[in-house]
């Protein structure tokens, strides 16, 4: 976790929070991967639903609002790909959680490089939030390709075709599984209400056996009082991933650690600041470190392979983006220190560069991704 306390003087009684402790009151204590649910995708209060999740109004940055690079070297790579593939046509090009649509409007402006590849794609945006699809329309407008917005990739009008599919910054926002080593055995880590009526973490029923073997297997390191976590990626998101035909090629971009290891990592960011996860149920975003070891073995399949994780700061080095950043720079030299502070910031070493990480999902049939 960030480390934020549980400030009692912080806390604050958000319509959701009020709403979670009348449901804890009636039917007991949540667990955490509920929790998390509910903070982000309440459908009156979720912190999705209602706040301007990404720029200098929401919580956070991401990679595409820091520089335009980033989106015009994922298009490059987008190219590379599809050729990789023998340049299917028609194929789905999918973004799963496309914040502003800014990764995909830099993609697709550098994607003109080769003017074929754009009357072969479909661009599918899957966004459950309606504020943001509406800032996403407005950032592809004339982007000159078809573009649909839906909820889940199942309902696409063609999922199966092949496809290139992306993710930067998705998987930390999904719901988490938490579960405490006891002296006794594991339990699950729940959210309920302390003797004060205040939110508290607290450790909710006992695992059944097998739950409780498969954490001894994945933890063995687990000592009595340590959290640890298993990341539940939505059916949907796998699916989109391993059940593809034989061209299908993936690239997952986030914040997280390579091997599996007992932590709490939950943290909660409000107006740029790091809060404990209870303080501002639904006004603050709820996300947790990428585990890419389980990742990579919940995408590992029989007719798939993994290519990485690798640090951000060395797949984007391996596409060129030094050299990308001083050709931007060249040709605007009024916005030369701007483009230069950004690129320094996605591959600072002490930073994003080491703290973010990628990985490749492909078709097996398919060489070694790009970048990796």
């Amino acid at each position: 976790m960030s480390g934020a306390p549980y400030d009692p003087a912080a806390r604050r009684d958000t319509p959701l929070a009020l709403k979670l402790k009348e449901r804890i009151a009636r039917e007991g204590p949540i667990p955490v991967a509920g929790y998390m649910q509910a903070c982000l995708q309440d459908p009156e209060y979720g912190y999705y639903v209602k706040q301007p999740a990404i720029g200098a109004k929401g919580g956070f940055v991401t990679a595409p609002e820091i520089s335009q690079v980033f989106g015009e070297l994922i298009g490059l790579w987008c190219v590379a790909v599809w050729q990789q593939m023998g340049s299917p046509n028609p194929f789905n090009l999918v973004e799963f959680g496309p914040g502003r649509g800014t990764l995909m409007r830099d993609a697709l402006r550098a994607m003109r490089v080769r003017p074929e590849i754009l009357s072969c794609l479909r661009v599918i945006l899957i966004e459950t939030s309606t504020t943001l699809r509406e800032t996403q329309k407005a950032a592809l407008a004339g982007s000159g390709v078809p573009v649909s917005w839906i909820g889940k990739l199942d309902s696409a009008e063609d999922p199966k075709l092949p496809a290139i599919v992306l993710a930067n910054e998705f998987i930390d926002s999904q719901p988490i599984q938490q579960f405490v080593r006891t002296a006794e055995g594991w339990a699950v880590r729940t959210v309920g209400l302390d003797p004060y009526g205040a939110l508290v973490f607290m450790a909710g029923p006992y695992c059944a056996e097998y739950v409780a073997r498969d954490l001894e297997q994945r933890f063995p390191s687990a000592a009595p009082g340590d959290v640890c976590e298993v990341h539940s990626l939505e059916h949907e998101f796998v699916d989109a991933l391993l059940n593809q035909p034989s061209k299908a090629a993936a690239l997952l971009i986030d914040y997280g650690h390579p091997a599996t290891q007992p932590g709490d990592t939950l943290q909660a960011i409000r107006a740029h600041r790091h809060e404990h996860p209870l303080t501002s149920p639904g006004e603050a975003d709820l996300t947790a470190q990428v585990d890419f070891a389980q990742v990579a073995g919940g995408l590992s399949g029989a007719h798939t392979a993994i290519d990485g994780p690798i640090t951000q700061a060395e797949f984007l080095g391996r596409l060129g983006i030094i050299e990308r950043a001083s050709k931007l720079m060249s040709a605007n030299p009024a916005r030369a220190a701007e483009i230069e502070a950004g690129v320094a910031r996605l591959i600072a070493p002490t930073g994003m560069g080491s703290r973010f990480k990628v990985i490749g999902v492909r078709s097996s049939g398919l060489n070694t991704l790009p970048g990796f």
